[in-house]
């Protein structure tokens, strides 16, 4: 397995787990980033640009991440709160009048980020024409009835947080979420993230299909819970209504849905970039960058929910946006903020140890919250920084 890019003395770990995620765990193209204080210390790639193709990953080439996008979008929130312009203890509809509608009047927006708004799903599921149509997602969400009293409980909106968090950011500061990403944040910062991917950079993303681990991996194959899979099987369950806000499900090759700003799950970038984006709210990077005040990354790390949560039908744990370490999606250290990718990808930062980690692969995987091949470079990640 030839595989490219940087390591920095102490960090070869990482490295050493990269190739095995191909050799082992069935990984066909992935890249995998890591800064520490700042500096760029891991930047590796390798594979196959396409998951079912032949065309070599190069050191632009990016993916679709999926639900890490999340990570990436809260920090617009935060940013506006950072700046006097978004107030987490208001009401939602004090900036969305019409969200108040069918007993949600009382919605904080720090309910909206933490999943505890009571809306992980739709009465009647989007066509992806519609989920990316910039109107109809809205619209939904405003008159749906919460499934719970929100601010009670906590569910993970997989697919709602694209209308919630896109409808917010619009009516508080007149621009779209990945425009704001991209002009305040991503340009800035050097990043290769989008919300919204521009035709100029379309030429750079793979193809990304559904894999099973091979055989060799044995019991590192992914084995959810039962309860988990009847959840998952059930159609009638609030783990599917959730998944299926988008129905059917989209073809995410599609170019038109690359293109649209959703970003509970269409976000794209580089591994490079997601690091250097989580290093960047943490502290400085490279050039002198960064995105959030030492109290504003303090508060990206704040717990907001934990327990059952009642679309994962596992124990969960989220901040601000942020989902945060624990058994369901282990990061680096109680520390950490991220966000994992359904299929694989993964990041976040963790600013005890300084570091900004990304992680992307064409390959998707059954996993959800805490795929092997993550969970492998995270655990040579620690392996390294406990003997630097």
């Amino acid at each position: 397995m030839d595989v490219h890019g940087t390591v920095a003395e102490g960090f070869e770990p990482v490295r050493d787990a990269f190739v095995r995620n191909f050799e082992v765990l069935g990984d066909r193209g992935a890249a995998v980033a890591v800064y520490r204080d700042g500096r760029k210390v891991v930047d590796l790639w390798g594979g196959t640009k396409d998951a079912d193709g032949t065309e070599p990953w190069t050191r632009d080439t990016a993916q679709i991440v999926r639900s890490a996008t999340k990570g990436v979008a809260a920090a617009v929130p935060l940013l506006l709160h950072q700046r006097g312009l978004l107030d987490l203890a208001a009401p939602v509809s004090s900036y969305w009048p019409e969200f108040k509608a069918g007993g949600k009047e009382k919605t904080l927006v720090r309910d909206l980020l933490a999943h505890r708004a009571g809306v992980p799903a739709l009465d009647r599921g989007l066509t992806a024409a519609e989920a990316a149509d910039g109107v109809s997602g809205a619209r939904a969400i405003a008159a749906q009835r919460p499934f719970w009293e929100p601010g009670t409980e906590h569910g993970y909106h997989a697919q709602t947080f694209s209308w919630l968090l896109s409808e917010l950011v619009l009516r508080a500061t007149g621009r779209t979420l990945g425009a704001f990403l991209a002009e305040e944040m991503a340009e800035p910062l050097g990043v290769d993230f989008w919300i919204g991917l521009p035709e100029s950079e379309a030429h750079r993303v793979g193809r990304v299909a559904p894999v099973d681990p091979p055989e060799s991996a044995g019991m590192l194959k992914t084995r959810p819970r039962r309860n988990v899979s009847e959840a998952y099987a059930d159609p009638a369950s609030l783990t599917r209504r959730a998944f299926a806000a988008i129905d059917p499900l989209p073809d995410e090759n599609d170019p038109a849905y690359r293109a649209a700003e959703l970003p509970a799950s269409a976000g794209i970038g580089t591994a490079r970039g997601l690091a250097r984006f989580y290093g960047a709210t943490i502290g400085v990077v490279e050039d002198g960058a960064r995105v959030f005040t030492p109290e504003t990354t303090a508060l990206a790390g704040r717990e907001l929910s934990s327990g059952p949560d009642l679309v994962l039908v596992v124990n969960t744990r989220f901040g601000p946006g942020y989902m945060l370490h624990g058994p369901a999606s282990p990061l680096l250290s109680p520390a950490s903020f991220g966000h994992p990718g359904r299929g694989g990808s993964l990041a976040f930062a963790d600013p005890e140890a300084g570091i900004g980690f990304g992680y992307v692969t064409n390959a998707l995987a059954k996993s959800v919250t805490a795929d092997p091949r993550a969970q492998a470079l995270v655990r040579a990640l620690k392996s390294a920084l406990a003997v630097l």
